[in-house]
């Protein structure tokens, strides 16, 4: 066996002196790449990060918690003040965060609030899959609105006939980080007795009518994947005020649980062994009793640790992205004959998360002419995600049904994409892009 040579006490570095060079090491080898105009690269989105958070991944890697422990509540602490709201369980994406949260609406503890399968939750097709995924992955039927430009969000207008004697919840993403009519929506469901999940995924810092997005729901999600706002890698975190809707997200985020003891600790209910569960003997061990069939979606100490390095930073990030959409929008104003430029939702702040651009049916050229050049001069482009959800193969068959029309919904699933605004772009990158993008207006313009 090779011998192991272990430094004595007077050799082994502090953690401080770890750190300190683990600091000049990121500072180095994570700097910044200045553009090159030589060979152009436009990101539709990236991760931002500084040597904090190398410094503060490795720290909490050597204290090799591993799974869920300190670091993961500090973040939740300073993730719910941030966000306004008195809850937040971090997860291990954005998409967990959605399963959690309308998992949570189908608890039985909800009594008759609580939502069967069968029930209808309001939504649209336009989006991203793991906003419905939950709802048909519960039993139950999701209800597709039709959205608007050029805000990208549900059409208000057909809220009232999307409505039914089964109808028991909305679930709603704010798209590209626009957030969608909550004066609108939160009527809707006072009115009518809903449940309100806001999907924030791409939201976090946006404000409507001055209030942070999420805290006009029963329930808020996040995702803190490196396109997002802030990143932790992998991650995400679901929000409330409501203390009975924490606890039962909590549930099904760990194994289904019924105890709510923190890893490491035992007993916090005092009754730990003196309980009676359905069928289980008396005083089975509190612990290992399950009141919901949940899911193990927990993050890690490490990731949670990263985030609340990024979460500092969120304010600098939030700007950055307004700042560059501003200069985008306002740099292709004079094309708006050919192309839909993006606006903000009427009384709100967003916190954009990418640059939507509708091409016209009139246009001399088609979305695809247009995202082939761009691609083609280094400048990345996504869909405006699943486009129509009911026209991808995964969706066919599902039960479901349709409030009016989805001819916008088709028209953005034909005609539009989004480009990147995120942080990680400066000045040069954007005038590469919206050089690229008039260059080609132009010639399409001329051969029209």
């Amino acid at each position: 066996m090779r011998e192991v040579i272990r430094p004595s006490s007077s050799m082994a570095p502090s953690l401080e002196h770890i750190l300190e060079l683990v600091g000049e090491y990121a500072a180095e080898r994570h700097a910044p790449r200045e553009f090159d105009p030589a060979n152009p690269v436009v990101p539709v989105s990236g991760k931002v990060f500084g040597a904090e958070e190398v410094v503060e991944l490795v720290r909490s890697s050597l204290d090799f918690w591993l799974t869920a422990g300190p670091e993961h509540k500090r973040f939740e602490r300073a993730l719910a003040r941030r966000a306004g709201l008195r809850h937040a369980l971090m997860v291990n994406s954005g998409s967990s965060a959605n399963l959690a949260a309308v998992s949570a609406l189908t608890s039985p503890r909800l009594g008759e609030k609580r939502l069967v399968p069968g029930d209808e939750v309001i939504t649209v097709a336009a989006g991203f899959p793991t906003t419905v995924n939950p709802i048909i992955q519960n039993g139950l039927v999701p209800v597709f609105v039709d959205v608007t430009l050029p805000t990208y969000d549900i059409d208000v207008e057909q809220l009232e006939a999307a409505v039914s004697d089964r109808t028991r919840a909305v679930v709603l993403a704010h798209t590209l980080g626009n957030p969608f009519d909550l004066g609108a929506i939160v009527d809707l469901c006072r009115r009518h007795g809903l449940m309100l999940v806001e999907d924030c995924c791409d939201a976090l810092g946006a404000r409507y009518d001055g209030r942070p997005v999420g805290t006009f729901g029963d329930l808020a999600t996040l995702s803190f994947y490196p396109a997002h706002q802030i990143t932790t890698g992998e991650g995400g975190a679901v929000l409330t005020n409501r203390g009975i809707l924490k606890l039962i997200v909590e549930s099904f985020r760990d194994w289904g649980r019924d105890c709510w003891c923190d890893s490491g600790c035992d007993n916090t209910c005092g009754k730990r062994f003196n309980q009676q569960f359905a069928q289980l003997p008396h005083g089975y061990d509190h612990k290992y009793v399950y009141s919901h069939v949940g899911y193990n979606l927990k993050a890690t100490d490490m990731q949670a640790a990263i985030g609340a390095a990024q979460l500092e930073r969120l304010d600098d990030f939030v700007a950055t992205r307004r700042g560059n959409f501003e200069y985008l929008r306002e740099a292709l104003a004079d094309m708006e004959d050919v192309l839909v430029l993006p606006e903000a939702t009427p009384n709100s702040e967003p916190s954009w998360f990418g640059f939507a651009i509708t091409v016209r049916p009139d246009a001399p050229f088609s979305r695809t002419d247009l995202v082939r050049h761009l691609d083609a001069n280094g400048i990345g482009t996504r869909q405006i995600f699943g486009g129509n959800l009911l026209r991808q193969p995964a969706y066919q068959g599902i039960r479901h049904r349709v409030a009016g029309s989805l001819d916008t919904t088709d028209m953005v699933m034909r005609q539009s994409f989004w480009m990147g605004c995120f942080p990680g772009l400066g000045e040069a990158h954007l005038e590469h892009a919206v050089s690229c993008l008039r260059s080609f207006g132009r010639a399409g313009r001329k051969a029209a």
